[in-house]
């Protein structure tokens, strides 16, 4: 397959992390800057649907110290703030990152992954992990130091997985108790400490549906900013065995290709959004590619 259609892949912004340290310069881009307000659940904050960003002077004449350096794209300079922190003058639509994902161009969606991400790593990071005083945001907030005891710490990205199990000619799917009705997806789990992510797809396929994995070949990533995860997908071949379902899932089962496009036509199954890269890797693997045996 070509180009991949799920949300958050474009390149996004330079991050030029150089001008993070270079307050003058960062005050300069300010007033003609785009800036992205985002409310306490991490909503984009918005005049109306098709106005996705404020202009820096409209904000504030100077540049607030909590107001993050995103990047530049065509020579203009991407900021974001959180909501409690300006005066918006009157009352915004808020867009969830996942209708964004599906309504806003590639480049902006991007935006919006970075800064939702960072904003949520800024909230959880107020108060220092070692001795509990107050965090103050450096690096134009890319990292937070303490000053009573000096430490550092910087953006978090949790590491995942999402696996297209296959044995050559049928797919792995499961499905959550949580999840919408019909609904089915592939296999995933987070990388756990000392471990490769190649390593991760074997055990947790074999600890969610008690698959034995025999290969693992990376594919494509996808940032997913729920809060803060990065979605690495993979292709796996299995031999055909039974599932053993795990207490996470509430159904797994082997589907064929001709059986899983039957149950999609007409309405018994139904696959992730769009927007996800494991809607990207099913129907990868329905076209053909991936199915090692």
């Amino acid at each position: 397959m070509g180009e991949p259609s799920f949300a958050f892949h474009h390149g996004g912004l330079d991050r030029a992390e150089a001008v993070r340290v270079q307050p003058q310069q960062l005050d300069s881009l300010w007033h003609a800057g785009r800036v992205l307000v985002l409310n306490e659940k991490g909503e984009a904050c918005c005049r109306d649907p098709g106005e996705v960003y404020f202009s820096g002077e409209n904000i504030s004449l100077r540049r607030p110290e909590n107001a993050t350096f995103l990047g530049l794209h065509d020579g203009r300079a991407y900021f974001s703030i959180a909501r409690e922190a300006v005066t918006l003058g009157r009352p915004s639509h808020d867009i969830n990152i996942r209708v964004a994902a599906e309504t806003w161009g590639a480049l902006h969606a991007a935006v919006f992954a970075q800064a939702k991400a960072l904003h949520y790593w800024q909230s959880q990071s107020k108060f220092c992990g070692r001795c509990g005083s107050l965090m103050d945001l450096k690096t134009a907030g890319y990292n937070a130091s303490c000053g009573a005891c000096g430490l550092i710490v910087y953006p978090q990205t949790h590491p995942a997985v999402i696996m297209c199990v296959s044995d050559g000619e049928r797919i792995l799917l499961g499905r959550q108790a949580v999840w919408p009705e019909k609904r089915w997806s592939l296999l995933a789990g987070f990388v756990e400490p000392g471990e490769s992510p190649e390593q991760t797809v074997v055990r947790e396929v074999f600890e969610e549906a008690g698959v034995r994995v025999e290969s693992v070949g990376y594919v494509k990533s996808q940032p997913w900013p729920m809060p803060m995860a990065l979605m690495l997908g993979y292709d796996a071949y299995a031999p055909h065995q039974p599932v053993t379902l795990s207490d996470e899932l509430q159904a797994a089962r082997w589907f064929t290709a001709d059986e899983l496009n039957d149950l999609i036509k007409d309405g018994s199954l139904q696959l992730p959004q769009k927007m996800s890269i494991s809607h990207y890797l099913i129907q990868r693997w329905l076209a053909g590619v991936g199915r090692t045996a």
